[in-house]
């Protein structure tokens, strides 16, 4: 990526933060873009940055306004926003046991009956498939991962569950 993106859409968020946007959809691209500039403010700091939240699209930068004004924090985020994002960063690969069907696959049945397939063919082509995490989600370890099939992507449910058993995969 270089220096030719797009600059990303600053927007205030509240009186000490600032969202980083730069995609306006979930794409892999800006995904990329907000793990580098996340990655490139904890590499080297800015003096009244205290913390970053990164998300599919956005990071959310908190500071502290007596330490730093907005205008520029927000020059600063733009400049390092518009860095080439690395082709490659470390990575570290997990296997994941995943049990498929019965009381922690409670959807399997219904998606392979929407996608037209049967559930052997549903687990088959999801473990398949190479996954990245995206974002790290409110509950500590939720990890929103990246990388599905474009083929078993599915709607939100209709009617959404009030309790989801404990090891379910979603």
């Amino acid at each position: 990526m270089t220096a030719s993106l797009p600059p990303p859409r600053l927007l205030p968020s509240g009186d000490a933060a600032i969202t980083v946007e730069f995609s306006r959809t979930i794409d892999e691209q800006a995904n990329r873009r907000v793990l580098a500039l996340d990655r490139a403010l904890s590499d080297a700091p800015i003096d009244g940055v205290t913390e970053t939240v990164p998300t599919y699209r956005s990071l959310l930068v908190h500071y502290d306004p007596v330490q730093i004004g907005v205008d520029q924090l927000g020059e600063r985020l733009i400049a390092l926003a518009q860095l080439p994002v690395p082709l490659t960063t470390k990575t570290r690969r997990w296997r994941i046991p995943v049990a498929y069907g019965g009381e922690h696959g409670i959807d399997l049945e219904d998606v392979a009956k929407t996608l037209n397939t049967t559930p052997d063919d549903i687990v088959a082509r999801h473990v398949a498939g190479d996954y990245r995490v995206a974002m790290i989600g409110f509950t500590p370890g939720w990890s929103y991962l990246s990388g599905l099939e474009a083929s078993l992507q599915m709607p939100r449910r209709q009617n959404p569950r009030l309790l989801t058993p404990a090891g379910t995969v979603s």
